[in-house]
């Protein structure tokens, strides 16, 4: 078995392996056959065989996807997702070998934090990423539905009245329910309705994103206006982007937790070869350990907060970082 089918393997089988093992792993077999990556620890100098921890590992800046084709190996993309972007930018590109890949890694860390997909019923309000096309989230929550065996329409564009019909019937019914949208279609729908309409027991998940459509606020102002708006208590949050096949979970604390194939690392705010697990706050370096086809060791634009116990906070975001779709900006 060649090391990528043990590697897929070892990450669907258990949960409970041992994370830097299979990181140093997976670094030393794409620091041999992805073409990029390889060039970029060349031209760092450094070494794969004598980097022996996580913090030692170099993360390639995001940048590369719009700007390379980020593959290890050769192979032909059975998908290819497409960050979020507007007509004057290059958009993100993402190859990926085996759909079924991604949707079974997204479906472990969704339950292990959620429970059964079968247990609910998925609405999503997620516009922009229809339109545009090619969008991992819109794949992600499409499997999802179809997971859920639900009969209800899943996804709504501009349609509140329809999607709020939706709400009803599936709040009738002995099931949970997902309402999972893009931040600024959800602060549309949160106008409308203007605390009118009872949503309580609907879990709202903001996927952040305001798309140029509204104004960027922080986190606890965006999550005011929609529980006041849609009627609920609490506004959860998922943690992705175009470039990882992993997602992180907030439950409404602006906490977010990584899924099993997902760490969270900490670079200096000056100095981004300054990488640590025990820094407090800085640059957010994911390592994805999903990304077996592309790179698994991503140097992200967002400035977080880390705690002990591995869970994180996104604080904002760098000057002249590109607007992206999947992650709250705040000033």
């Amino acid at each position: 078995m060649d090391f990528k089918a043990q590697h897929i393997l070892q990450l669907h089988q258990s949960q409970s392996f041992n994370f830097e093992e299979a990181t140093l792993a997976l670094f030393r077999y794409q620091a041999q056959h992805n073409e990029v990556y390889r060039e970029y620890l060349h031209h760092l100098r450094v070494d794969a065989e004598q980097v022996k921890s996580l913090e030692e590992i170099p993360f390639l800046p995001i940048e590369f996807f719009k700007t390379h084709r980020v593959v290890t190996g050769a192979f032909e993309p059975e998908v290819i997702f497409y960050s979020s972007g507007t007509t004057q930018s290059t958009r993100s590109q993402h190859l990926v070998s085996n759909l079924a890949w991604y949707e079974q890694t997204s479906r472990q860390i969704f339950e292990k934090f959620y429970g059964s997909l079968q247990d609910y019923t998925v609405l999503a309000l997620l516009p922009s990423y229809l339109e545009q096309g090619g969008s991992s989230l819109v794949a992600m929550v499409d499997y999802f539905i179809k997971q859920t065996g639900q009969q209800a329409e899943g996804f709504y564009l501009h349609n509140h009245d329809l999607l709020l019909q939706a709400l009803r019937q599936a709040k009738q019914h002995q099931k949970k329910v997902l309402l999972m949208g893009v931040s600024y279609a959800l602060l549309d729908l949160a106008d409308k309705l203007n605390g009118q309409e009872d949503l309580s027991g609907v879990t709202v998940m903001e996927t952040g994103g305001m798309k140029g459509r509204r104004k960027e606020m922080i986190r606890e102002e965006l999550h005011a206006q929609l529980q006041k708006g849609l009627g609920v208590t609490e506004i959860h949050s998922e943690y992705g982007m175009t470039e990882l096949l992993s997602q992180g979970y907030s439950f409404g604390n602006g906490l977010f937790w990584p899924g099993f194939s997902m760490r969270i690392l900490l670079r200096d705010l000056n100095d981004p070869f300054q990488v640590s697990t025990s820094s407090r706050t800085g640059g957010i370096n994911v390592i994805d350990l999903a990304n077996v086809d592309s790179c698994a060791f991503i140097e992200t634009k967002d400035i977080g907060k880390l705690y002990p116990d591995g869970s994180f906070e996104v604080l904002g975001r760098f000057d002249n970082s590109d607007i992206r779709g999947c992650n709250l900006l705040v000033s």
